[in-house]
């Protein structure tokens, strides 16, 4: 094909899915506040296969494979980031991770490179869309910064319940031994399930939204199923809570069973304020998964960008909008998500600061596959990627490798030398895209301990990848 037939070709099959996608918005927009709420529910480490409607042999997701029927089951979406920070740095942003230097701290925390990962006064998902009109709400897990000045309140949220940090016990709901939990700024204190607990935050600010005829804008940040290993019922476990002394598959398939409960209710509450019609929702996980979690037919974990370290569940319902019960092979990432929502908020595009992803709204509605390449740099193993159609190309310090993920999902087949000038093309490729990359200046990279991936690497010298400790000086 010729370069112009090509352009051609990209021309109309981007003028149909936008025009499709702006054809399905106006109709739908008929009778009702054009701005739907926007509901993002992002899982915490959640592997590919860890719902029923992913494939899941053991762990019950009734209401997340209702979703998916009543929606859009995307097969080919991925984390901007194998760990959580660059992830939700690449969703409040719309940019690449690496595009920032805080970016490729994994996970973030305060260091040389300061106390907050967004730039101050960056123009984030939450304060476009606070600019339109929206009430939004973060309830659950910050991550990016754990000062009042790098927190949610001062990046777009009218309103934050959860935690800053990486992590919070399900019951005492501390973090590094401290109470952990907030409201706004000010540290608070609940009794019971975490999950639960976020869930009915959640619904409080439905209902405040649906009383006061304001649309809401919710990033619903559950830390379900990261560690500690507990289940709702769990709250005597003591050690079984660990990430390196406990859990089972029982205790995991528990966290992610209640994640699927709470959700429901959450959906219920819609339904009963007559809002699910005006409601997209979306649901997604903000890395793959590690010690008790499912990816099949992937290998790999998080912290690496093998494919069950980055392709994640993802699930779009929004009635009138989206055709229901679809599955999409549209490749996506993290920073998609942000233009898909300020596109369904109606955010004229000349408002939209630049961004890296695209809307998916176009390509859903209208059933196109939008070609694309995607990439990825990790410190971690100075690790690599990019996927392009059905090749991948992956780098794990000096080893390069090719894989064919049409034939070999799970990545085991190296291609490189038989096909040479796919490897070549696909490398040249990821060097052109991290020319527009911040430097790799010897930040430490995330490191997983071999025996918890099970994967044989050895933390030397000559790895980024460094022991867990305090940032350097």
């Amino acid at each position: 094909m010729t370069r112009v037939k090509e352009t051609k070709r990209r021309f109309f099959t981007r003028t149909v899915w936008a025009a499709a996608a702006a054809l399905a918005l106006s109709g739908s927009a008929a009778g009702r506040d054009a701005r739907p709420n926007l509901l993002f529910i992002l899982a915490d480490d959640m592997g590919y296969t860890d719902l029923g409607s992913y494939g899941s042999r053991h762990i019950r997701t009734p209401v997340l494979d209702d979703l998916a029927a009543a929606g859009v089951r995307l097969t080919d979406a991925y984390a901007s980031s194998p760990v959580c920070s660059p992830t939700r740095l690449a969703l409040i942003t719309g940019r690449d991770p690496a595009r920032f230097r805080t970016g490729l701290v994994e996970p973030f925390r305060e260091g040389p490179w300061g106390a907050q990962a967004i730039p101050a006064g960056y123009a984030t998902l939450p304060a476009l869309l606070r600019t339109a009109g929206y009430f939004t709400a973060l309830i659950g897990k910050w991550h990016l910064g754990e000062t009042a000045e790098g927190g949610p309140l001062a990046h777009g949220y009218d309103h934050f319940f959860g935690f800053l940090g990486g992590g919070i016990d399900y019951f005492t709901h501390e973090y590094r031994n401290a109470p952990a939990l907030r409201s706004g700024n000010e540290s608070v204190t609940r009794n019971g399930y975490l999950t639960t607990i976020l869930a009915d935050e959640a619904i409080r600010v439905i209902q405040r939204s649906a009383a006061q005829q304001q649309p809401f804008a919710m990033s619903l940040h559950f830390n379900a199923p990261h560690w500690p290993w507990e289940g709702p019922e769990d709250s005597g476990l003591g050690t079984q809570g660990q990430h390196l002394d406990g859990g089972s598959l029982a205790v995991y398939a528990r966290m992610v069973e209640s994640l699927d409960y709470e959700v429901g209710r959450i959906l219920t509450e819609l339904d009963r304020l007559g809002l699910a019609d005006d409601t997209l929702v979306i649901f997604t996980s903000d890395n793959g998964g590690e010690r008790f979690s499912e990816s099949w037919p992937f290998r790999g974990a998080k912290g690496f960008l093998l494919e069950g370290g980055i392709r994640v569940p993802a699930i779009v319902r929004y009635p009138g909008v989206l055709p229901a019960g679809q599955t999409s092979v549209q490749p996506s990432l993290t920073v998609d998500w942000m233009p898909t929502l300020l596109e369904a908020a109606g955010i004229p595009h000349s408002q939209w600061p630049e961004l890296d992803g695209m809307s998916l709204l176009g390509p859903l509605a209208a059933a196109e596959i939008v070609p694309r390449a995607l990439f990825w740099k990790f410190q971690g193993h100075r690790q690599r990627a990019a996927r392009q159609g059905r090749w991948k190309y992956y780098r794990l310090r000096e080893s390069e490798f090719l894989y064919d993920l049409a034939t070999d999902s799970m990545e085991r087949a190296n291609r490189a030398a038989a096909e040479p000038a796919v490897l070549a093309g696909l490398a040249k490729s990821w060097e052109d895209w991290n020319g527009g990359m911040v430097s790799d200046d010897q930040i430490p990279g995330y490191c997983d301990r071999p025996a918890e991936v099970g994967v044989p690497f050895d933390v030397g010298p000559g790895s980024n990848c460094r022991e867990p400790g305090p940032a350097p000086k």
